[in-house]
């Protein structure tokens, strides 16, 4: 390490003591707090390093957002939010130091900067496994539903993450639940982009929510509930397809006579078609299911018309109601089979091509 280097690694190791200092003495005067903890928002913001170096001022900086000042409540809470971002220390040691409290404050006291901020927190926050089921006991989850109705765009995001994050927990789901949320979520997942990140996390949360008889009727209550799957499902990412699929499919198989006309009348057949061979393999092992479950019998009729994909969907097409539905399906297909028959030609001549460089290679 040359001499210039060891002096700026001085000036910062200084720097850093002074700013956590400033924080920590209790008669300082507020507007330097203020300012210390703005200085730690800035140099956290893309430095891992000044992360660990101010993981120190995380209890003052909490104890700050308890002060009666909105302005001291957002410098701090701004400072936690990136001394947490992609450090599971931190993360856990500003739930251990009592933020929560604070933090679910401000999801409803109606300062809407103060609640966007609170949501980005509990975002970044849940991305820990192990601030989950303190975050659910806090009481933050009804808030957060709240946040999905009446939120700021940007706060509905972060709440979307948040939500997801927390329901890989059972009691957090059941919460969840319990607010209410689908309505939300639908609105969400029309207005957003099929492929956006917000729109997978929407659609996940979703599919675990009804694996619950009251999400299920949720949705189908909810007028285009089901349709706003079933486009996530013809446009969405990969990951976000193979959601839609197994939503659908939970609820077929959670009362098919209930579930399958709603789905149907969707016209949700097209896209089920082209996941079966170009989605993910999950989503192909559950496009499948699911056609064998929209026919009229789940069941093949007889031993001399095999349970094929193409007898499968035949049967499905000779029941949708509607031209334009049933040219779609056809059509789809038509196409899903001349796909399947050039990957197939694809892989012989791939076979082919290993065969014959095996042969030259032996010669």
């Amino acid at each position: 390490m040359d001499s210039h280097t060891t002096t700026s690694a001085a000036i910062t190791g200084d720097h850093t003591s002074v700013i956590t200092r400033t924080l920590q003495t209790h008669n300082q005067d507020p507007s330097s707090k203020i300012q210390a903890a703005k200085e730690i928002r800035r140099l956290t913001k893309t430095s891992h390093r000044f992360r660990r170096h101010f993981s120190d001022a995380i209890p003052p900086l909490v104890s700050m957002l308890r002060y009666p000042s909105v302005e001291s409540n957002a410098a701090a809470l701004l400072a936690l939010v990136n001394l947490a971002v992609q450090d599971e220390t931190n993360k856990i040691s500003i739930v251990d130091a009592g933020a929560l409290e604070s933090i679910v404050t401000f999801l409803h006291m109606g300062n809407i900067n103060m609640q966007e901020h609170a949501t980005a927190s509990l975002a970044t926050l849940s991305a820990s496994p192990v601030t989950r089921s303190a975050i659910g006991a806090s009481g933050a989850i009804p808030f957060l539903v709240e946040v999905l109705h009446q939120g700021t765009p940007q706060a509905k995001v972060d709440a979307v993450m948040a939500l997801f994050n927390l329901s890989s927990e059972k009691h957090n789901l059941n919460l969840i639940l319990q607010s209410q949320p689908v309505p939300y979520l639908v609105n969400i997942l029309k207005s957003s982009k099929k492929s956006s990140k917000v729109s997978e996390r929407c659609t996940g949360l979703l599919e675990s929510l009804i694996g619950f008889e009251e999400g299920r009727v949720s949705l189908t209550s909810e007028e285009g509930g089901v349709l706003a799957v079933v486009e996530v499902l013809e446009r969405g990412s990969p990951q976000n397809r193979e959601h839609a699929v197994g939503a659908l499919l939970t609820m077929c198989q959670s009362d098919r006579c209930r579930y399958r006309e709603p789905i149907l009348k969707e016209g949700v057949i097209p896209g089920l078609l082209e996941l079966t061979v170009q989605g993910t393999p999950n989503s192909q092992t559950k496009a499948h299911t699911l056609l064998r479950l929209l026919r009229e019998s789940p069941y093949p009729r007889s031993e001399l018309e095999p349970d094929t994909l193409e007898n499968i969907v035949c049967d499905i097409i000779s029941q949708i109601e509607g031209e334009e539905q049933s040219g779609n399906a056809k059509q789809m297909l038509a196409d899903m089979v001349q796909v399947s028959m050039e990957q197939s030609l694809r892989h012989l001549q791939q076979r082919a091509l290993v065969c014959t460089t095996s042969e030259v290679s032996l010669k």
